[in-house]
């Protein structure tokens, strides 16, 4: 049985840092790509970051580029966990963080990968 588990979200002060992580389980994952999405309650899911499973390619959204970074674990020799660090955080990044996982890159970029986690809250008080 697939699983994807995503962990580290929380509260945490505007201008502060989180680290999420992911880890996908149930088969091989080593040449999945995984990414990172965030929901607002009321509001479309929003893509975040994608990485595909060589490293090689690496897309965040606009909206979090140069503060957020997704990373793969390079001591995993499974490749199956995927972070997503989180800098200079701001209340407008308030959501529930999702990870997802797809053979595919281009279908994490596009929004519609295969696995999907139950999600992490993260709340950015001001």
């Amino acid at each position: 049985q697939v699983q994807v588990v995503e962990s580290g979200g929380g509260l945490v002060q505007a201008g502060g840092s989180l680290r999420l992580s992911c880890t996908a389980s149930g088969r091989d994952f080593s040449m999945y790509a995984m990414g990172w999405f965030r929901q607002v309650s009321g509001k479309e899911r929003e893509f975040v970051a994608a990485i595909s499973w060589s490293e090689d390619r690496r897309y965040h959204a606009d909206s979090v580029k140069d503060r957020f970074i997704i990373s793969r674990d390079s001591r995993d020799s499974a490749k199956n966990t995927v972070y997503l660090q989180m800098d200079s955080l701001k209340p407008e990044d308030t959501a529930v963080y999702y990870c997802a996982a797809d053979v595919r890159y281009e279908a994490i970029v596009r929004g519609h990968p295969d696995y999907w986690g139950q999600g992490t809250p993260v709340t950015v008080s001001s």
